[in-house]
């Protein structure tokens, strides 16, 4: 391979000239070096002549450490942090807590699924509780509607077998394995927010310092607690998986020669911390603590109690494209949006009335506290075509939520606006059983939330189960729109968010009918065979 640049050469009758001497383009793979040591050595291209083996060569963690403390936090270079991709395993947190670990834009990861894994035996966190009788109502009511979500599992995945007849060619195994995933997939509705579940994810440093600092800023200590984690385990000895090979290997050759298993000892059983440097000055933001609680206060002291909230009730879902406006409106409803419960519009309509010098000091709640090096909180990321807000039960949302392409404005969890409840327990005749548990659950809310903890409005959100709806607003643009409208819809996806899905495209069809021939959707009301989703 070779490089021209660009210009045509000039015709010749003479010999063709020799070929050239710069060598070819080389790429190769890097493997075990350490991530701080990686983005330094990524670093120097801009800096240095050297190539990527001269680099590793001479660069030594004392070295890396230098680097980064003088060009990442004395120079705020940083796009270096891009360059340090970091691997994780978060195991035993809270579903709460793992939604708000993964609400990061730049993230990579997978979780447990509900779909494919039985939860019964998961067990759950519990928060701190001050009186006694609290914390035995929330162990009762957790420990309810884990005996439901196994009850309602089995009784699901008997009364689907009785609808769905297992095909002469299908191995019985299989046809058992896939009705169990489709009872899952109705009885996560009962899993409460308490659930432990676990996840991988593969970061950069950059998001990983983000992600830390948004953590240990949170409202429920379970999650500043994993931001602590995280944070340590970041600067801690990580976990070789070769550690057991490589010390039998050690302990052979220093039988051998012990100065030679020595030397193999530092070199095989180094620690290797994957973010010392980079994750140390990660700490709780000032500016988003501040400009949350004063935004909470104006949400309150707006919208009063005397506008009742949109909570939809009646309704399995909604979706509501939303109107263009003035960016300053925007602004201003979407930093209250997150403040609060109502819907966007209830907010927006108020916030129209309002004067242009109210609007102004509401957005500049959202940014007299901004120091030096504060990124923009998410609201201001405005201006999209497509405005979505989404009220569905928490269970979908966490499948949506995967979207990062798309901005998305989150309210707290609550039990203002309702569970849903599918359709395959009415037909299996548990309505009244599944809205018994939802009642119960419902009510264990409202009586821990009433508690005289201080933390007592946090805790009470983790017994809601995923059935309770969640509203949230996602921003995106025409192509991502598309793309969760054609990958949501598919018959293999879970009923809930295919519903979804399937309301964007109709909501963006009527606003823009010649547009849809562009759309590659499936048609949720057409029948779907459960053996091949």
């Amino acid at each position: 391979m070779s490089h021209a640049n660009g210009s045509k050469p000039a015709a010749s009758t003479s010999s063709p000239r020799p070929s050239s001497s710069v060598p070819p383009t080389e790429v190769f793979a890097v493997h075990g070096v350490e991530p701080e040591v990686q983005a330094y050595a990524m670093a120097k291209y801009s800096r240095s002549a050297l190539s990527m083996k001269e680099s590793l060569k001479e660069i030594s963690e004392q070295k890396a450490e230098q680097f980064l403390n003088t060009f990442y936090f004395q120079y705020g270079h940083r796009s270096i942090a891009d360059l340090a991709h970091i691997p994780f395993a978060i195991e035993r947190l809270s579903i709460l807590a793992a939604i708000t670990l993964v609400d990061e834009q730049r993230w990579d990861g997978q979780e447990r699924s509900t779909r494919y894994q039985n939860f019964k035996k998961s067990g759950f966190y519990v928060p701190e509780f001050g009186e006694a009788e609290d914390r035995d109502l929330y162990f009762e009511t957790v420990k309810f509607l884990f005996s439901e979500y196994e009850a309602l599992s089995d009784e699901m995945a008997r009364y689907l077998a009785t609808q769905v007849a297992k095909p002469d060619d299908m191995p019985q195994e299989a046809y058992q394995r896939t009705l169990r995933a489709r009872a899952f997939d109705i009885s996560r509705y009962l899993l409460p927010l308490a659930t432990n579940t676990s996840l991988g994810q593969i970061v950069n440093a950059r998001t990983l310092e983000t992600q830390i600092s948004r953590l240990l800023t949170h409202t429920h200590k379970e999650v500043r607690e994993l931001g602590e984690a995280l944070r340590q385990a970041a600067r801690s000895a990580s976990w070789n998986i070769n550690e057991a090979a490589y010390r039998k290997l050690v302990d052979e050759i220093a039988q051998v020669s012990p100065d030679l298993g020595q030397r193999a000892s530092d070199v095989l059983l180094k620690e290797v911390k994957v973010a010392p440097t980079l994750v140390k000055y990660a700490e709780a933001n000032r500016y988003e603590q501040e400009t949350r609680r004063e935004l909470k206060q104006a949400a309150r002291e707006m919208m009063g109690t005397a506008i009742a909230v949109d909570n939809g009730r009646e309704q399995s879902f909604i979706v509501d494209l939303l109107d263009d406006e003035p960016l300053e409106v925007e602004l201003a409803a979407t930093l209250l949006f997150a403040a609060s419960h109502h819907s966007y519009r209830q907010i927006r309509d108020r916030v129209k009335d309002l004067s242009a010098t109210r609007r102004e000091e509401i957005i500049d709640l959202g940014l007299r506290h901004r120091g030096r090096h504060d990124e923009l909180l998410r609201p201001f990321a405005a201006g999209q075509a497509f405005r979505f807000d989404i009220l569905m039960d928490i269970g979908g949302f966490r499948d949506m939520h995967r979207h990062r392409r798309c901005i998305q404005i989150e309210q707290e969890f609550t039990n203002l606006h309702g569970a849903d409840m599918p359709e395959e327990l009415r037909d299996a005749g548990l309505t009244n059983r599944f809205s018994d548990s939802m009642q119960r659950a419902s009510d264990c809310h409202d009586s821990l939330r009433a508690g005289r903890d201080p933390g007592a409005e946090f805790s009470a959100q983790y017994v809601l189960p995923l059935a309770f709806k969640k509203r949230t607003l996602f921003k995106m643009d025409f192509a991502e729109v598309l793309y969760i409208a054609e990958l949501r819809t598919t018959p293999a996806g879970h009923r809930s968010y295919r519903q979804v899905a399937y309301a964007m495209y109709e909501a963006v069809a009527r606003k823009h009918p010649s547009l849809t021939k562009y759309f590659r959707v499936h048609d949720v009301r057409e029948p779907v065979d459960l053996l091949k989703r």
